[in-house]
């Protein structure tokens, strides 16, 4: 039988709440250290950049909480590629991030993009700023790929990989982002990735996936989508031993919906396919009527999944919400 997630959904209090006057926050992932704690692996960038700045700005931050649906509390930044001037094949922001740990050793994907040209930090804020329609904006966006860092421990050091984990093919083009990782029943890796889809003349994206015998490279991308048929963003995925399948949750701008496989390549609507609508209920009976709902990651501790994890934007602000789930 398929695992639910709808019937599931918390109420949420303040502490269930991670917000910053100075930074936008988003892209979350979650991991239990050694140390017994939790550990949340973010993107933040500064608000005085507006919140396009993602493109531009982001970087990976750590925190830690007792309780994995928080309150969490900063310890340090992680990646930040910040400087005041950048040459061609200098990594330019660090966004999307998803903490693994395989064999040994932890594994921290990451999204990262270049101009192709040196350019100054000056002008980058000023991208950020205008947003969409400055010409370096689609020139930004086109070269975002998908990297991994390593370490021995949480605390880091983290070692980049020089070289994006896979280049967009098969069922995506032009980028490879949201990046989202499992060991799979057959030892195998599976990635599920984001790109444009070939062949349209809209804006539309495409999920799909990728696979490997190792956790950070040889990745080969397999020619049937994980979804083509509707926009979708931001997978997290896992494969749960008691029902023996693969799960996959994303957003789709009005909800957060989810996919099932049996095998990691063939993939369908869950019967529990609509997890939340885009709504946060809170303890005291009000509600979050955000303007984004994105990013969603769902925290699995011993087969079980305890939380579900979400970047909120609500007017001038951006944030991530942890929604505890009832076992």
């Amino acid at each position: 039988m398929e695992m639910k997630l709808s019937d599931r959904i918390m109420p949420i209090g303040e502490e269930n709440l991670s917000k910053d006057a100075e930074f936008f926050q988003w892209c979350s992932s979650i991991i239990k250290g050694e140390d017994g704690k939790y550990h949340l692996f973010y993107s933040r960038w500064k608000k005085e950049y507006s919140f396009c700045g993602w493109l531009t700005h982001s970087t990976v931050a750590h925190a830690v909480s007792d309780c994995p649906a928080g309150p969490y509390e900063y310890v340090s930044t992680v990646l930040d590629f910040a400087k005041e001037s950048y040459e061609a094949d200098d990594m330019i922001t660090a966004h999307n991030p998803k903490i693994k740990y395989f064999e040994g050793k932890y594994y921290l994907y990451f999204c990262s993009t270049h101009m192709g040209h040196s350019i100054s930090n000056e002008e980058l804020i000023e991208t950020a700023k205008v947003g969409y329609s400055h010409p370096n904006w689609k020139p930004l966006r086109v070269n975002q790929r998908t990297f991994v860092a390593t370490a021995d421990c949480l605390d880091g050091p983290f070692t980049i990989q020089e070289k994006p984990l896979l280049e967009p093919s098969g069922p995506i083009t032009t980028l490879v982002v949201n990046p989202a990782v499992t060991k799979g029943h057959d030892g195998k890796y599976y990635l599920i990735i984001k790109g444009d889809k070939p062949g349209t003349t809209k804006f539309e994206r495409n999920q799909a996936v990728a696979i490997s015998d190792y956790p950070d490279k040889g990745f080969v991308m397999q020619e049937k989508p994980v979804i083509q048929d509707w926009d979708t963003e931001d997978m997290s995925l896992w494969y749960d031993e008691n029902t023996q399948m693969y799960y996959a949750v994303f957003h789709a701008h009005t909800y957060i919906g989810m996919m099932v496989s049996v095998d990691g390549r063939n993939w369908r609507k869950s019967a529990d396919f609509t997890v939340m609508e885009k709504r946060i209920e809170q303890i005291d009976g009000s509600v979050i009527q955000p303007d984004r709902l994105e990013r969603p990651f769902i925290y699995v501790e011993d087969g079980v999944p305890k939380c579900i994890s979400l970047a909120v934007q609500k007017n001038a602000d951006a944030y991530i919400a942890f929604i505890p789930l009832t076992e």
